[in-house]
């Protein structure tokens, strides 16, 4: 059974950070594209950042030079580094899997707010 579990979401002020990790089970983590997804309330769902399997990186323009994907293949596990965090940021974060077919997690709340 395959599992993806985001967490480290939370309440956070204007200008701070947040780490958000996706711990997975039940595939070859390795070989897998790992994304972080975002969706805000009345919006459609919005890629923020992917790393490949030989972890080359891509970003939204929104969050480059702000957020940084990376991957611990020994622990199965993306993370997604949140520094300079704006208002505008606030939504739901889900990662995704993909090799030959896409896996999502259920997603972790991001609020961004003084």
């Amino acid at each position: 059974q395959v599992q993806l579990v985001e967490s480290g979401g939370g309440l956070v002020q204007p200008g701070g950070s947040l780490r958000l990790s996706c711990a997975t089970s039940g595939i070859n983590f390795s070989i897998y594209a790992m994304s972080w997804y975002r969706q805000a309330p009345g919006k459609q769902r919005e890629s923020v950042a992917t790393i490949t399997s030989s972890s080359n990186t891509a970003y939204a323009d929104s969050v480059k030079g702000r957020f940084t994907i990376s991957r611990d293949n020994a622990k199965n596990t993306v993370y997604l580094q949140m520094n300079s965090l704006k208002p505008e940021d606030t939504a739901v974060y889900y990662c995704k899997a993909l090799y030959a077919r896409a896996y999502w997690g259920q997603g972790t709340q991001v609020t961004v707010s003084s």
